[in-house]
């Protein structure tokens, strides 16, 4: 299972004895969410135990590309989308897609999408994801320095790149002019400004925006794999299984229950990914959370070197530079959590790829499909159930829970103490909808 700076938890510090205050808290999911979720509580002395059937880390937080989107401030669905969604539905290989058999299954979370994008609605969208944005990094610097990780990051920006003059005019409202509203440093390259920040791409590219204080890691399964060590260092419980169910009480949850026997708690995070809706119904939330699947091809000895991570514009493939090689990576496909992989899909970014970077090598490339915890409006669920007392969400970031993850553990941890958070928490209530 999955997938910041300063304010209400500055009185958090590393290695906290327990106290009469602390309590036994299950945290539900070990992608980076979840891991961060169980640091933060950890910080305030909590017994923390995580649950997860895979290792941490071992699902959407494993095939990410890498890219701390703190300039990402605007929604997937936008005005106007109604009358592209059936042709971009219709290619089985383009970069949203949906598979037929699922349709009547995706509806209702297709009309909250298109809903979404209403103007207003994506005015909204904007600010909350933004509020999210300014403190992401600055959350994540307490785990990092705790887990000695920092090697695992470097803010070099990110490029965002156009073949076609139209495609670039038609992306300029969010991608550049709400990027600007929001004070996002930018800097709109043309097509000589572009090779000379990357020599390695096609001369067809002729327009780039550059984001030079967006950050990366160059191994999102390293990362958590090393935020998960410190954790456990600390005192804290990484179990392996499938939660089933809760066991209630006058004051909300007392178990949780495992294919592997009952757990006590005296609270429960849920940041379980795409595999937090049926859990969210049994904790008092009905969520309209679906699946984004995401594919990506890992190229080992890529032949060519790049300084950031370059996204096409035109393809929507996410090109990033990693400790393991080049990884090639993007796409939604709408099919659920169990369908099988498509991996004609990761194939097509490939071929992309090759084509944005002339010489790219994909010998000994590996393919990987990963399930992102979709909301319609693109924004999280974080906050307490608005049934269960000691219950509390941490789901639903999409593509952005390598982004968001440190906050959203430090709004958690916030929650569980009785502190204010460190910002308003209505964009991303549970009951919203």
């Amino acid at each position: 299972m999955s997938e910041t700076g300063g304010g209400g938890s500055a009185s958090n510090t590393a290695g906290n004895p327990a106290s009469d205050a602390s309590r036994d808290m299950i945290v539900i999911g070990a992608g980076i969410v979840g891991i961060c979720c169980a640091l933060y509580l950890q910080r305030d002395g909590h017994r923390v135990t995580v649950l997860d059937p895979q290792e941490p880390g071992g699902g959407a937080s494993f095939g990410n590309s890498g890219i701390f989107a703190t300039d990402h401030c605007a929604p997937n669905a936008k005005p106007g989308l109604l009358w592209e969604l059936p042709r971009m539905l219709l290619d089985p290989l383009g970069p949203l897609t949906l598979r037929w058999r699922y349709l009547p299954r995706a509806l209702p979370w297709l009309w909250r999408f298109l809903a979404a994008g209403r103007p207003q609605a994506v005015e909204a969208a904007s600010l909350a994801l933004h509020a999210l944005n300014l403190q992401a990094m600055e959350a994540y610097r307490p785990l990092l320095d705790d887990a000695q990780a920092h090697g695992l990051i470097r803010k070099n920006g990110w490029l965002l790149v156009y073949e076609s003059t139209a495609a670039f005019e038609r992306a300029r409202p969010l991608k550049i002019d709400l990027r600007h509203k929001r004070g996002v440093p930018l800097e709109v390259l043309d097509a000589k400004g572009v090779r000379e920040l990357e020599p390695a791409l096609t001369p067809a590219v002729r327009h780039g925006v550059y984001f030079p204080e967006v950050s990366q890691t160059t191994d999102p399964f390293a990362l958590v794999q090393a935020l998960a060590a410190d954790f456990r260092r600390r005192g804290g419980v990484i179990q392996t299984g499938r939660v089933t169910g809760f066991g209630f009480g006058p004051g909300g949850v007392e178990k949780v229950h495992t294919d592997g026997g009952p757990f006590p708690a005296d609270g429960v995070v849920l940041a379980a990914g795409a595999h937090s809706k049926t859990l969210a119904r049994r904790l008092g939330a009905k969520v309209p959370l679906d699946t984004e699947r995401g594919y990506h091809a890992m190229l080992p000895d890529p032949g060519i070197s790049l300084k950031v991570p370059v996204i096409s514009g035109d393809f929507h493939c996410a090109m990033t530079p990693m400790d393991g090689g080049l990884r090639v990576g993007g796409s939604v496909e709408l099919a659920g959590v169990d369908a099988p992989p498509n991996y004609a899909r990761a194939d097509k970014l490939v071929s992309v790829a090759k084509r944005v970077l002339p010489g790219l090598n994909d010998a000994g490339v590996t393919r990987w499909m990963g399930r992102r915890p979709s909301m319609p409006d693109s924004l999280p669920v974080i906050g307490p159930s608005p049934r269960v007392p000691n219950a509390f969400f941490a789901f639903g970031h999409g593509m952005l829970g390598l982004t968001h993850g440190a906050l959203t553990g430090r709004i958690v941890a916030d929650l569980v103490a009785g502190r204010a958070p460190p910002l308003d928490l209505t964009p991303y209530r549970p009951e919203r909808f």
